[in-house]
Formats: structure tokens, sequence, C-alpha cells
């Protein structure tokens, strides 16, 4: 039984064993031996349309490169590459805009509801297309390496839409994400329309695996080019600590150097370049963004030889190694648009000191035209407006002149007893001491009669800011010959017919007799000189200017009629 036993016990134990055994090698295989990393290889990139190709695909060339990633194992960075150049469009109704696979940068960014000055009119281009393939294109990139820069500058990108290969022009909403990588510096530009003037890029530039700083480059010039002096209104600006920072193309760049970068640390609330009408802003989205700008001189023809021209360029970027995120505004410089932008970029409006003046009245000028569709007759409606409204003023310069007028004999007696004294002698301090004196007895305020042409320059200069930076009067017309409020006159008539009104005007208005002859001969020129200055204005503000001065005539012949001035034959009379 005990022999027995045993065999019971050494058939159990093997049957143990081979169950052991069995399950083991179920529940407990040997890892499958991994080949070692080919040096070489072929790697899968996604084309345009999305489809993946291998090493003899259309459009991308499928060598690898091997390095190091940052846990110090090998990773393989495949080569990007399209074979050929193209071009993509994204349009809505208020731009199209065409990009190039050859640098993945902008070739034209077209303003639909801007026109040109040409004839038949086209949608203005923000981007110079003379001078761009000198200097560069906008949305070029800008790298630490000059020669990585120009590489990446250059080479041909793989393009992918958000439409998929379905067509070159895109309808915004839109993406698109432009990639390039030879193994060594890797590029991926992803750029999101809207279609409004806004969009959003982000940016991720890498060498050997680990991103390196980049910025995103305006460059070759911008905006209205038909402009006059258009370089010279081209403006880079930036916002940090709460205010806005201009800086004109003589300012750009390193001194002595205005072609080598100068480097504006962030954190930036925003930055840009400008033109009189339009602005391109970089707004930081999650980046701290910096400035680059400089200046480069191309060559245009004048007389039939090449001349220098300033193009005043910029970036916006980061100088850490990070990818690239922010938001773009490319568009006009409208008020009431600008000031709804988070965050709001109304000061790029500029009205200067005058901001406080010149605000109300814009906002008055653009409520007008509700009511009367046409920019040139609700400037003539502003003038009547303020005219009227300082009429008050101009009454109460003239009771004042009245009164000197009243006073004159006797302060030309004082006059005479110090006219032997020279300016420098302290007796003509008594002179008007004994003047002022006169005037203090009498309630005169020497400067009363200038009342209403100091309370007017504010207004003026307002109205310059105004009428020079409004883009609702870009190409506003009026009447006959004035097609553009905003630039000359092309006849030079309204600018003419003011100098005329206002000499007129000077003519009706009688000096007081304590009047200097010299000053008397000073303000019979002062038409002149200001005719001289307002030939180089802008139509929309001679408008102002010939429409005042009209007022202000028929103000004076009122005057003149109901409350003459003694005429200076009688005061000689009374003196003598």
């Amino acid at each position: 039984m005990s022999e027995m036993n045993d065999q019971v016990r050494a058939v159990v134990f093997i049957v143990l064993a081979l169950i052991i055994l069995f399950t083991w090698g179920h529940f407990f295989k040997p890892p499958v031996p991994i080949p070692p990393p080919s040096q070489t290889g072929t790697a899968q990139v996604a084309p345009a349309g999305g489809q993946a190709t291998g090493e003899s695909g259309p459009s991308s060339a499928a060598n690898t490169s091997t390095t190091l990633s940052a846990g110090g194992k090998p990773s393989a960075i495949p080569t990007v590459q399209a074979t050929a150049e193209k071009t993509v469009t994204i349009e809505s109704a208020l731009y199209s805009v065409d990009f190039s696979n050859r640098g993945g940068v902008v070739r034209s960014w077209k303003l639909k509801r801007y026109l040109t000055d040409q004839k038949p009119p086209r949608p203005l281009d923000l981007v110079n297309a003379d001078s761009a393939p000198q200097l560069g294109w906008p949305f070029s990139l800008v790298l630490t390496d000059p020669q990585l820069e120009a590489q990446a500058n250059s080479a041909l990108y793989e393009v992918t839409t958000s439409a998929g290969s379905a067509g070159a022009t895109l309808q915004a909403p839109a993406d698109i994400t432009f990639h390039w990588s030879d193994g060594h510096l890797d590029v991926t530009k992803k750029l999101s329309f809207n279609p409004d003037y806004e969009l959003n890029v982000e940016c991720t530039v890498t060498v050997d695996g680990r991103p390196v700083p980049a910025a995103i480059a305006w460059r070759g010039g911008f905006g209205d080019k038909q402009v006059y002096n258009a370089a010279q209104l081209v403006t880079v600006y930036y916002k940090q600590n709460g205010k806005l920072n201009l800086l004109q193309y003589k300012k750009l760049g390193v001194s002595g150097n205005q072609a080598q970068p100068a480097i504006q640390s962030g954190p930036l609330e925003y930055l840009g370049i400008e033109d009189q009408f339009f602005a391109t802003t970089f707004i930081p989205d999650g980046t701290n963004l910096s400035m680059w700008n400089w200046m480069q001189n191309h060559d245009v023809l004048v007389d039939g030889k090449p001349t220098p021209e300033p193009e005043a360029e910029m970036a916006a970027g980061t100088t850490e190694p990070a990818p690239l995120k922010m938001r773009v505004f490319v568009g006009p410089k409208d008020l009431t648009l600008l000031s709804k932008m988070t965050p709001p970029l109304d000061e790029l409006v500029q009205f200067g000191w005058t901001g406080i003046i010149a605000k109300p009245i814009f906002e008055i000028l653009k409520w007008i035209y509700r009511y009367v569709p046409n920019y040139g007759w609700a400037i003539v409606i502003l003038t009547l407006i303020i005219n009227m409204a300082i009429f008050p003023l101009k009454m109460k310069s003239w009771r004042s002149m009245q009164k000197m007028q009243k006073v004159a004999p006797e302060i030309r007696q004082i006059q005479d007893r110090y006219k032997k004294y020279s300016m420098s002698d302290p007796r003509k301090k008594k002179m008007n001491e004994e003047v002022m004196a006169v005037y203090g007895r009498e309630g005169i305020n020497p400067m009363g009669s200038c009342i209403p042409m100091l309370f007017q320059m504010p207004i003026w200069w307002a109205l310059w800011r105004v009428l020079n930076g409004a883009i609702e009067l870009r190409h506003a017309p009026w009447i006959g010959w004035i097609h553009d409020l905003s630039a000359k006159d092309p006849y030079y008539i309204l600018p003419i017919a003011m100098t005329i009104t206002m000499y007129i005007t000077t003519k009706m208005t009688p000096q007081t007799a304590s009047v200097d002859p010299a000053q008397q001969k000073m303000m019979q020129f002062m038409p002149l000189f200001m005719g001289f200055i307002f030939f180089r204005l802008s139509s929309g503000l001679n408008l102002y200017m010939f429409t005042s001065n009209l007022v202000g005539m028929g103000q004076q012949y009122y005057l003149n009629r109901t409350e003459p001035l003694p005429s200076r034959s009688k005061f000689k009379k009374k003196n003598e």
C-alpha cells in the first residue's frame, strides 16, 4: 500500500509539474528580442492632402536624421520639404491674403473695402511688391543664426490646410500650416484666420529637436505706397507699461547702423507697424513678446536714376526658447473697430495732446454724417456749429476792443512820455505799470481781443488731427474736383480761396488806434503765411478754414454795422 502510495505521489508530482510549466509558459512568456535601431530609414510624412507618402512620394523627402532627445535616447527627425512652389489664398469679405510656401511668407495682403488711387481703383495691398523681393516678405522669420534664418525663409514648406488639398483658395474661418525640416532645423507655422481682421499665429522652431527663440517679421515696407511721402509716414510702435511709444524710421535699428536690429525687451502689451490709416499689430497670447526693429533702403527710380528709399521693418517674437503664440490684427485704423479689440488699440488713432477735444469733434462729425451722408458737407455744418458757438467770445472781444479804443488817447500820451527811453531802461517798466493801471481802472483785459483766436487754435489742431488721421475721410469725396478729403487739393483751389477770404476778413476787422503800425503790417501778411502752410494740408482742413472765414466775414460785417469802433481819423483829431 505504501508502495502504491509512492507511485501515486510520483504521478501527482509529474502532473503538477506539467501544469506549472504550462501555466508559466502561457502567462509569463519571455520577451521578444528588439532589433537594434537602424542608422537610416524611411519616414512617413503627411503631404498637403493629409495622406502619408513614403520615399517615392511626390512632395516629401523621406530621409531622416538621428539625434539625441532631451532624455538621451535616440530619436529621428524626418526631413520635410515640398518639391514645387505654390500659392494659397485665404479670403473673407474684408481681405484676401496670398501665401507662398517658399518661406511660408505673405506675398499679398489686400483689404477689399479700401481702394488705391489707381484707375480703375483696386483693393489696397499692404505689402509693397516693389521692395519686398529685395528686403524680404511679411511673416518671414527672424532667428539668432543668420544662416539658419536664410534657410528657413527660402525653403519650400509643406502646406496643410483645414480644407485638405481641395483648392488653392480658402474661405475664412480657415487654418493653414507650413512645415519644413532638413533633419536639423525644423519650422512649423500655424495660422488661424477669422472672418474679421484678426488671426492667431503659432510658430515653433527647433534645432536638433530643441526649441530656439524666433520672431515673425513684417519686412519690405508697409501700407499705402501712393500716399505722399509714404515711407516717412510709416511708424513702428510698441506699448509697454501703459505708454505707447512711436519710432519713426530714423529712430530704428542700432545707432550708426540702422540695418542692424535693435531689441526692445518685453513684456509688451502690443507692438506693430503702421502708416497714416492702416496697422499691423502683434498681441501676446500666452507668450512674452519682445520687438526687433530696423530700417533698410531699397532703390527706386526717380527721373530715371536709382534713389535709396527707407523702409521701416520690425518683428515680434520671444527671446526665450519656447513656441511663439500671438494674435495679429491687420486692417484699418478705425477708431470704433480698434476700441473693441482686447486690449483696446484705439491709441493707434493718434490725436496727440488734442485728444480731449479731437475725439468729441470726431464723434460730432460722425453724428452729422448719419443725417448728411457726405463728409464734405458734414465738415461745413460742423464749421457753422463751432463758429456760432464761439460767436459770444467774439462779441466779448469786440467789447474789449471798444473799451481799448476809448482809452487809446490816454495810452498814447503815456507811451509818448516814455518813448525816448530804450527797452532796457528800467523807466520803461514804469510806463507798463501806468498803462496797466489805466486798463485796470476801465476793466479792460489787454488779451481780450485775442481770446477767440486763442480758443480756436486748439480746435484747429484737433481738426488737423481728425481730418488727417480719420480713415473715414480717406477717399471721402465732397464736390467736383475734391475726391479725397484726407489728401491735398489737386488744383489748390481751396487753399487759394482760404487765403483770399482770410485776407478779406483781416481787412474788414478794424484795428484799435493804439496798435503799432508795424503790427498792422504783420497782420496783413498773416493770411499769406497761413496760405503757404495750408497748401500742403488736407482738403478737409482747408474746407473747414474756408467755411470758417466765410462765416467770420458775415459776423464781422454784422459787428461793423451794429457796433462800429471809432475810426482812426477820429482818434487822431481827439489826440491832437
